[in-house]
């Protein structure tokens, strides 16, 4: 098995350290967000928690997903992949926090979340008081809640700190290496963005997933608590679970540079397509090539004219 997640000793009201804002490996801090008044909320309560949110909100609706109880809380593609097994609806925060409550004890309930939220705009002032003393370059900072529930494994492009303010939260993490055993599903449709992983990472079919066996060996686990937090790096592969009735997470993405992520996200779909098309002797050529102007460690890149008359 590997080594278990490095935890450091750290706090959202402290400069983080530069090594670790670009750490190509993950980390875990405890109690990171403790001094927060949303992980004090929590604290006391879960509702305590939804209470102190609803006081910052404003109207905005949010955009819920909504999978039946048969299918475990697990977010992901109906049964022949022409579609989805959750639905969406338009509500209220307030509509949403209400449901979130009725089905609290309901073993029969359906899983229910609203994702990826901007706070900003969702929750207004309320990052005063709720954010990291460290200046990151043009964060994106988000709301994640909802109850039991399992998210594929996908990648993003930014770098991440996920911090749990409400109930508990299991991330497994894998580096992108391991793409190759993750049996990655259609790039054309996906359910939020990005392609994700095809295999149940609860209940894995080896026979029809072999590979994922090599994939576990690889894996990263870590649950979190009310207040602790989770580094991503960049285009690791991660497995989200709500381990609660009502749970909930602020995450804070950010890149060190402009770079624009559909474009390199677009540009690795579509060298994909591009590559699949070709016969096995140019594909190797065209290897060749990336190694030598992309990828070598002594890559030169490729040169263009300028000015040309």
């Amino acid at each position: 098995m590997p080594d278990p997640i490095v935890e450091v000793s750290l706090y959202a009201d402290q400069v983080i350290p530069a090594h670790l804002l670009t750490a190509s490996e993950p980390w875990v801090a405890r109690g990171f967000t403790k001094r927060w008044p949303l992980t004090s909320a929590a604290a006391k309560s879960t509702h305590s928690a939804l209470n102190y949110l609803e006081s910052f909100y404003d109207g905005m609706m949010v955009r819920a997903i909504v999978a039946e109880a048969r299918h475990m809380a697990r977010f992901f593609y109906n049964e022949d992949m022409t579609g989805f097994n959750f639905y969406t609806i338009e509500t209220t925060l307030q509509r949403f926090f209400h449901q979130l409550i009725k089905y609290e004890n309901d073993p029969k309930a359906p899983a229910i979340y609203v994702g990826s939220v901007d706070i900003t705009k969702l929750l207004p002032g309320m990052s005063t008081d709720n954010t990291l003393a460290t200046e990151l370059h043009e964060p994106t900072v988000s709301l994640w809640i909802g109850n039991r529930s399992r998210v594929s494994a996908h990648f993003d492009l930014p770098r991440n700190i996920a911090c749990c303010v409400a109930g508990k939260r299991r991330f497994t993490l894998l580096p992108p290496d391991q793409a190759k055993n993750l049996y990655v599903g259609p790039w054309d449709m996906t359910p939020a963005g990005q392609p994700i992983s095809l295999v149940d990472f609860v209940k894995p079919d080896y026979a029809r997933f072999p590979n994922f066996r090599d994939a576990e060996r690889n894996m990263l686990t870590v649950d979190l608590d009310v207040g602790d937090a989770v580094y991503i790096p960049s285009l690791w592969w991660h497995h989200v679970q709500g381990l609660s009735s009502i749970n909930g997470l602020i995450n804070f993405w950010w890149h060190e540079s402009n770079n624009d992520e559909v474009s390199l996200i677009n540009t690795l779909k579509s060298t994909s397509q591009l590559m699949e098309s070709l016969p096995e002797d140019q594909r190797k050529a065209m290897k060749a090539l990336f190694d030598c102007y992309v990828f070598s460690e002594d890559a030169e890149p490729v040169m263009l004219m300028k000015n040309r008359t």
